[in-house]
């Protein structure tokens, strides 16, 4: 390992053995594999878009996948992806303790918002996770996950997709 210091704070900079890498990369080739996540992936995005727009689609590229793990008053302020579609599964959610029984239980969920609250027109949807959902939606829709009290582990995954340039393509017909 090396520690520099090009400025204030330092930085190491070390090598990763081959070993590791090689067994790293085997781990995260089978998740990614065709037979599992990607093939899920693709058919419910296919589903959604096909529900949302009466369109099939032909292509789709993973972008970016990554886990998120959150722990006791952790959270992921406002904010959106890149891509086309984007995704959050759920595979752990703890034991939360509420805050305030009074008040609307948010501790822990996830809220999508979008425009203004108007007459007949919500701006904020929530929803509290539980093991095994998956959200699909648009890239651009902002979000936010909320703090919880609890000594668990809130896992998820998430990822951002590209499909058909003419589908995702709303300007040309």
């Amino acid at each position: 390992m090396k520690v520099i210091s090009p400025f204030g704070p330092k930085i190491a900079k070390l090598k990763l053995s081959s070993n590791f890498i090689k067994n790293l990369n085997k781990e995260v080739d089978r998740i990614l594999s065709k037979k599992n996540l990607e093939k899920t992936i693709y058919n419910e995005v296919n589903k959604y878009i096909y529900k949302s727009l009466g369109k099939k689609i032909s292509k789709i590229k993973i972008k970016n996948f990554w886990v998120v793990r959150q722990f006791n008053n952790e959270y992921n302020p406002i904010h959106f992806h890149d891509g086309h579609i984007s995704g959050v599964g759920y595979l752990k959610i703890p034991k939360f303790v509420l805050k305030n029984r009074k008040e609307t239980n948010i501790d822990g969920s996830i809220d999508f918002i979008n425009g203004n609250k108007m007459l007949l027109s919500e701006s904020i949807y929530n929803h509290q996770p539980k093991v095994g959902d998956m959200i699909l939606f648009p890239h651009y829709l902002m979000h936010t996950a909320y703090p919880f009290k609890s000594n668990g582990e809130r896992r998820s995954f998430s990822f951002n997709l590209e499909i058909d340039k003419k589908i995702a393509n709303v300007f040309k017909k």
